[in-house]
């Protein structure tokens, strides 16, 4: 008899457990709006989570009917982030929360500490306390002493670069010391410090940044782990009829089917936008069948109706045209969904799969001690039954899964009877409303990598544990089997490249969406200016290994800063100006400059020059100073591109605060000088030069690896983009059009961002210049 009891139990409890859940305790007990409560009741899969949590939280002491705990969304941020593998423990947790123990930072610790316990039956208490940093108590005078330390460290560095002395490292450096400190206090006291010390940030004086620390790679552990290093020289895979995984009767008909062509493919989720890490996978599938005289297919692994969206669909096509790669075929694995229902069909009755009423949870308790499903040995006959009836929508979603049968006894958790099958009632951006069963990845994927000859199934190394489930199941429907081969995927330090976590930074609006320019996605990279060239050139540095790491954000900067260094065309900007009016020229004029001073076929500009010019507030100092080369009162300078002769400061008008506003200065006798410095000039007298916005970005995050932080959302730069609103630039910059480049001298690399309009170009910074050791 088919046995229906524990799902019965389980359905009936989980809609008791919902129904217990009601807006008033999700915003009284959990801190949500009244919308965000609203769109809560909707998801019945957490509503039972919640239940559950109020009743382990009414267990361990709290008042429901006046809550107090240590912040408004403490049991939420339970119900939703507590890790799902260490349940025996949470209880314990949620009590701790309840009696005021736990502080934002010490409840992402404890959730570490409960997810590496998660095999064992109780907590040691003492143990998880010390290591959690529980009753550790870090006074507002221990964090402004920290902050104080960390500053006098850094006090050369502070009078030299403002607040360019490299926030990120102080913060780490205080993190450091006060392990258990709540970043944001520590972030408001060294953001206090900082203004106390050096004027609010918005006025205090721009300074140039530190040249950029360039880390040399480590070295590889063995010589057998020497990682490539560019693909058109050194990848090298296995010939198609060299392929290890393939019987050879199979292989012979594919042999015969390709005539030993190499065939590639590069296959992206629609659920969300490509990343630099997808750049990297599409210059080895690309490339690698480019050099190989084959073919790459575009395929959209589109098998999850409810996250595709066709808005991501055109923007992976534009970002693959946009990288210069050109697919063979573009495909989508839903073109396939006929053949694939076919050979799940083929897969029953071989006795190789067999449909499920086991719930998730119930599922992946059975997969993780190795207990098959009540229903693994039902009849054939039944399963193919069932799977029809699956198809033509007479089940519930969720209810009833088709299962691939292979090994419960596998020590690889991915040959445990993985889904085939899910029902979904939702419309497919491609296919429509046609299917209401979608397959899984794991039957997709290396069925379709079968029925397209790929000889090469590239993927990155968290899927090497899915080569023999992916293997088992073509050789139990008697396909050809493609080799799959692993590399690590790509991690820049300074970025996080999770798609969940990428969609939690959009989502959350701490970005302006996918093409923000502090993101590492393609559209981000491509609206902060990066090219294509870059791109690609970084992907080849980078290689193709198996050594997981992070890679130097300095290596992609210093990709586009070279490829723009040769292309780019020179303007002049001035992003904070200060007004000089030469008191002894009366002329306009023009000057004649260089478009690229490397090179002359780029031709010349002229640039007028006037009695009143503006320069950069910190081209200017009240008190001159031994190795400070640019202007003061009395002293002169060299201005880019004017040869009739250097400027030299008269007087000084300053504000009441006595902040220079205008400088009167005299052309005198060329002579030579330290510093030359860029200007903007009236055109004519009494006409304002061009006034464009200039956007300065800068990291997103305040640490180096902030993927690997469970709080990293609280680790957010609040620096990462200043804006100057009121640059002015020389009239030739009227030409340029939207994504263009140029350098601005002695600024860096900027491209006109798309919210140019005609009335005021938006330009934004690509990649500073590398840092003269003597510029002062």
């Amino acid at each position: 008899p088919t046995p229906t009891t524990s799902t019965q139990t389980n359905t009936q409890s989980a809609l008791f457990d919902v129904m217990s859940v009601t807006t008033e305790n999700l915003v009284n007990l959990f801190g949500l709006t009244e919308a965000k409560a609203s769109e809560t009741l909707k998801n019945n899969k957490l509503c039972a989570t919640i239940a559950q949590v109020i009743k382990e939280a009414e267990e361990g002491g709290l008042n429901i009917a006046s809550p107090v705990l240590p912040w408004k969304t403490a049991l939420y941020d339970v119900a939703t982030t507590y890790p799902a593998e260490a349940l025996q423990h949470r209880a314990v947790l949620i009590k701790y929360l309840v009696e005021g123990k736990l502080t934002k930072t010490t409840f992402a610790n404890a959730k570490n500490y409960v997810k590496k316990q998660r095999h064992e039956a109780k907590l040691d208490t003492n143990d998880f306390e010390s290591t959690c940093g529980i009753g550790v108590v870090i006074t507002a005078d221990d964090i402004k002493n920290a902050v104080a330390a960390t500053l006098e460290k850094n006090k050369a560095k502070l009078d030299e670069f403002g607040y360019n002395f490299g926030y990120p490292e102080a913060m780490k450096d205080i993190r450091d010391f006060l392990k258990f400190a709540d970043n944001q206090l520590v972030k408001a006291e060294l953001d206090q410090a900082l203004e106390n010390l050096l004027g609010p940030k918005d006025k205090a004086p721009s300074k140039p940044k530190p040249a950029p620390v360039v880390e040399k790679p480590a070295a590889a552990a063995s010589s057998s782990a020497v990682p490539h290093e560019t693909l058109p020289e050194s990848v090298v895979l296995h010939e198609p009829k060299d392929n290890p995984y393939c019987p050879p009767d199979l292989l012979k008909l594919h042999l015969e089917r390709t005539g030993g062509k190499i065939y590639t493919r590069f296959p992206p989720e629609p659920n969300g936008y490509l990343h630099i890490g997808h750049a990297k996978s599409m210059n080895l599938n690309f490339g690698y069948a480019k050099k190989m005289g084959g073919e790459c297919y575009m395929r959209f692994d589109d098998t999850n109706p409810v996250k595709e969206k066709t808005e991501y669909i055109d923007s992976i096509l534009g970002s693959v045209a946009w990288l210069g790669h050109k697919p063979w075929k573009i495909t989508y694995s839903s073109d396939y969904f006929d053949q694939l229902y076919d050979l799940a069909v083929e897969l029953i009755k071989r006795d190789k799969a067999y449909v499920c009423h086991q719930t998730g949870p119930e599922m992946s308790e059975g997969r993780k001690n190795k207990i098959a499903s009540p229903w693994r040995n039902r009849p054939i006959e039944e399963s193919l039954r069932l799977f029809e009836q699956m198809k033509n929508g007479l089940f519930a979603e969720g209810s009833v899964t088709l299962r691939m049968k292979g090994d419960m006894n596998s020590d690889n958790p991915n040959m445990r009877d993985l889904v085939a099958y899910r029902i979904k009632f939702s419309p497919h951006p491609h296919v429509g409303d046609k299917w209401c069963i979608y397959p899984s990845y794991d039957f997709t994927h290396c069925i379709i990598d079968s029925l397209e000859d790929i000889t090469h199934s590239l993927c990155t190394l968290e899927f090497e544990i899915r080569r023999e489930s992916y293997i088992w199941l073509l050789r139990a429907l008697d396909l050809y089997v493609s080799p799959q081969i692993e590399f690590s995927r790509l991690n820049i330090t300074g970025h996080v490249m999770s798609k969940r976590k990428l969609t939690e930074l959009v989502e959350r609006k701490i970005v302006n969406g996918w093409d923000d320019p502090r993101l590492p996605t393609i559209d981000g990279l491509r609206r902060r200016g990066y090219t294509p060239e870059a791109i690609n050139n970084f992907c080849e540095k980078v290689g193709i290994t198996r050594n997981s790491g992070f890679v130097g954000l300095d290596l992609l900067e210093g990709c586009v800063r070279d490829h723009l260094d040769a292309t780019a065309p020179r303007l002049m900007v001035v992003l904070e100006p200060l007004r000089v009016v030469i008191t002894n020229f009366d002329e306009v004029i023009e000057v004649e400059a260089p478009n690229h001073p490397k090179n002359a076929e780029m031709g010349t500009r002229k640039i007028p020059f006037s009695k009143v010019l503006y320069i950069e507030q910190t081209d200017f100092r009240l008190e001159d100073a031994k190795n400070y080369f640019r202007l003061a009162p009395g002293k002169e300078v060299g201005l880019k591109y004017f040869t009739r002769g250097n400027l030299k400061c008269t007087a000084v008008k300053t504000d009441a605060s006595g902040k220079p506003v205008e400088i009167e200065a005299e052309i005198v006798e060329k002579k030579k000088v330290q510093a030359h410095i860029h200007w903007v000039a009236e055109p004519q007298p009494g006409v304002s030069p061009v006034s464009i916005e200039v956007r300065q970005y800068d990291h997103l995050f305040t640490v180096d690896k902030p993927g690997e932080e469970d709080n990293y959302l609280d680790l957010i730069n609040p620096n990462s983009l200043v804006f100057y609103r009121s640059a002015l630039a020389e009239p030739s910059i009227a030409s340029f059009k939207i994504e263009d480049k140029a350098q601005f001298e002695r600024l860096g690399f900027f491209s006109m961002d798309l919210d140019s309009s005609p009335a005021k170009q938006v330009w934004n910074l690509t990649v500073n210049l590398k840092e003269s050791s003597n510029k002062a």
